[in-house]
């Protein structure tokens, strides 16, 4: 899923996204981890966390995973308030809890957004039947549906959109999933930073195929693209021209430009910028280096704060200031993001 323009404030006030996810008994931890986690390193290393999640199951009450752990949900509200919801697998493809109608067309009604994940995907397209259309779901739960079921073959992508409902993958996909979201609703620069700090070399696409297909997946599906990226994450302090980096590339500038805009929604400038504003930004959260410090370590010999700004909608004193007095809102290089 490519990301759109991306949303940004000119002052302190930031748009906070609402996440619900909803668990079943047995629900896949793994999962569980690539929204929660991707989410909180993304609150981290924003100047003003964006997202917010609530766990909920049908009826309230703790819920289990098959490793041993458990969270404590809230009950499934009948009008929900949430941007986004999530509905994990669990490894039962049969299990009715996964993605009832009723819950998914609350959501829906109301303007949300729902991605359905492995088994909970799996649910939908047996219960839409021959309606299912081009969807996506794990290959083991695409055998499940074909064998068993005598439907079509699933989608083997890592995740298809039909209107509101995004049916996925799950397991480590879901990481890719949330990144995704990341790029399209703040930056595809603060997309690249969460995804360094994951340690998740290359942001799948959702059209990119399951890996047991043995596709080798790209950061962004592009070669020339993935080159660029690489050279500007290589270059952070000391930014590379883009002259430079379209003659490394062997092609023009304009066709670069084009890329960046297919894929990113962005320029190569405005991107290599807000990567380095992002760089910087962690700097600011996690380090005592001092502004100037971090300013020159981001190739920002002069106009950083200024340019942090306007990006970010406080400048970088006013985040550490905010960050000492402990105003919420503010993470600490310690705080988890929720």
């Amino acid at each position: 899923m490519r990301a759109q323009q991306p949303h940004r404030t000119d002052t302190a006030e930031a748009k906070v996204w609402q996440f619900d996810i909803i668990v079943t008994e047995g629900f896949v931890l793994a999962e569980l981890s690539g929204i929660v986690e991707t989410l909180r390193i993304a609150n981290r290393v924003l100047a003003q966390p964006p997202f917010r999640w609530t766990y909920r199951s049908l009826k309230g009450g703790r819920v289990g995973c098959r490793a041993g752990l458990s969270v404590d949900t809230e009950a499934f509200a009948a009008r929900p308030m949430a941007d986004y919801a999530f509905f994990l697998g669990n490894t039962d493809p049969d299990c009715a809890a996964l993605a009832p109608a009723h819950m998914i067309n609350a959501y829906t009604h109301r303007g949300a957004r729902i991605y359905l994940l492995a088994e909970a995907a799996s649910r939908y397209i047996r219960d839409r039947g021959d309606k299912a259309g081009n969807h996506t779901t794990h290959w083991e739960n695409s055998t499940f549906l074909r064998e068993r079921m005598g439907l079509f073959d699933a989608s083997y992508a890592l995740a298809t959109e039909d209107g509101p409902v995004v049916t996925c993958a799950g397991m480590g996909a879901t990481t890719d999933v949330a990144l995704a979201l990341i790029g399209r609703l703040v930056s595809s620069a603060a997309q690249m930073t969460v995804a360094n700090i994951l340690l998740h070399e290359n942001v799948r696409d959702g059209s990119s195929l399951q890996p047991f297909s043995g596709v080798k997946s790209t950061i962004t599906g592009d070669s020339d693209l993935d080159h660029c990226i690489r050279i500007m994450q290589d270059n952070i302090e000391e930014p590379v021209p883009i002259s430079e980096i379209v003659a490394e590339l062997g092609i023009s500038t304009r066709s670069l430009e084009r890329k960046f805009k297919a894929y990113l929604s962005s320029t190569p400038n405005t991107f290599y910028r807000e990567m380095r504003l992002s760089e910087a930004n962690n700097l600011l959260l996690n380090t005592t280096l001092s502004v100037r410090e971090i300013g020159l370590a981001c190739g920002f010999p002069s106009g950083f704060s200024g340019l942090y700004k306007s990006f970010f909608g406080m400048t970088p004193f006013a985040l550490r200031k905010r960050r000492r007095m402990g105003e919420p809102g503010v993470p600490s290089p310690s705080a988890n993001g929720e």
